[in-house]
């Protein structure tokens, strides 16, 4: 049984072990857990959504945990209370995850100012975990300051993380051959902010020149708005240059947004995030109800063998979860 008050006392006090296994009971699938957490959350919710909200992505061998490393010692330095929410990627077969994040963030990990928390995605789509945005929620109110939320950087990833945060940071490289081949045009889309990363010694040259290519196709993209044009800086994330920058310009974005705008943003989030639970809801009843688990495995071998289709299938369950 969840002590939800005593839990809730514990996570606004700011102390880790509470944060922790709050984080943990609203990642859980189970029913009683996911009670508890609604109570909690509930609790939680009017001292939470005060933080800096950062999505970072990237392209594969781009360095976002060494970046988010760096970044996150920046603001630590600064006087920030930081909190690191780095969604793994999950095996599809078992659920397990690597859960590798934390080994390679090694000195912000052990900063007293600073949580880590790598939650595996189990599966989920575009790689992104349930509970990640509730899990911001716990962060928020235990008085981090700062909330950056990695992705696994594949499939539709990006899009469910740009859809939690107030600013989106998409890291890149040069080398990465034609840069608007690289970079699928989604990622132009919801990107606020890109970052040239690698941009140290003989890689520098070509970091600034990739930076300004890609300056330059944004501008076309834009043309013609007046909204937020995408800034295009370079940094080095494993010599600590540039990171300040990069900083800046994510806060500006978010100035630009202003308080209106901003409020604005994370309603329709808060509004698209409930129909998210609503759908997960409903297919935790469908793979749990009764009747559904009397026509499964008939329909699963008709199915296979070619005598139902998959619309008539499909009709089926939803028949039987009807009754």
């Amino acid at each position: 049984m969840v002590d939800v008050e005593k839990l809730a006392a514990d996570v606004l006090d700011g102390r880790r072990a509470g944060v922790s296994r709050a984080i943990t009971l609203v990642e859980s699938s189970r029913a009683d857990h996911r009670a508890a957490a609604r109570e909690l959350l509930a609790a939680l919710a009017p001292h939470a959504g005060g933080a800096v909200r950062v999505g970072i992505s990237g392209v594969p061998g781009v360095g976002k945990s060494t970046f988010i490393e760096a970044l996150g010692t920046h603001l630590v330095e600064q006087g920030n209370r930081v909190g690191v929410l780095a969604v793994d990627p999950s095996s599809v077969r078992t659920g397990g995850s690597v859960l590798g994040d934390k080994t390679r963030m090694a000195q912000l990990a052990v900063s007293p100012q600073a949580y880590i928390r790598p939650s595996p995605s189990a599966g989920t789509l575009g790689g992104v975990a349930r509970a990640t945005s509730q899990a911001m929620t716990v962060l928020e109110a235990a008085g981090y300051d700062v909330v950056l939320v990695e992705t696994v950087g594949v499939g539709q990833s990006e899009i469910t993380v740009a859809g939690m945060v107030d600013t989106f940071l998409f890291l890149t490289i040069a080398r990465t051959g034609d840069q608007l081949q690289g970079i699928k045009k989604g990622i132009l889309e919801i990107a606020d902010v890109i970052a040239v990363n690698k941009a140290d010694g003989e890689r520098a040259r070509e970091a600034e020149v990739t930076a300004k290519d890609l300056a330059g196709a944004l501008r076309l993209v834009y043309a013609g708005t007046q909204g937020w044009v995408p800034p295009v800086v370079t940094c080095s994330a494993l010599e600590h240059q540039g990171i300040d920058t990069v900083w800046n310009r994510l806060v500006r974005h978010r100035e630009f947004l202003g308080q209106r705008g901003l409020r604005e943003k994370r309603a329709q989030q808060q509004l698209d995030f409930t129909w998210a639970l609503v759908r997960d809801e409903l297919d935790q009843r469908l793979r749990t109800d009764e009747g559904v688990a009397r026509v499964r495995d008939e329909v699963r071998e008709a199915v296979l063998s070619g005598e139902l289709p998959a619309a008539s299938a499909a009709d089926l369950i939803l028949e039987a979860y009807d009754q």
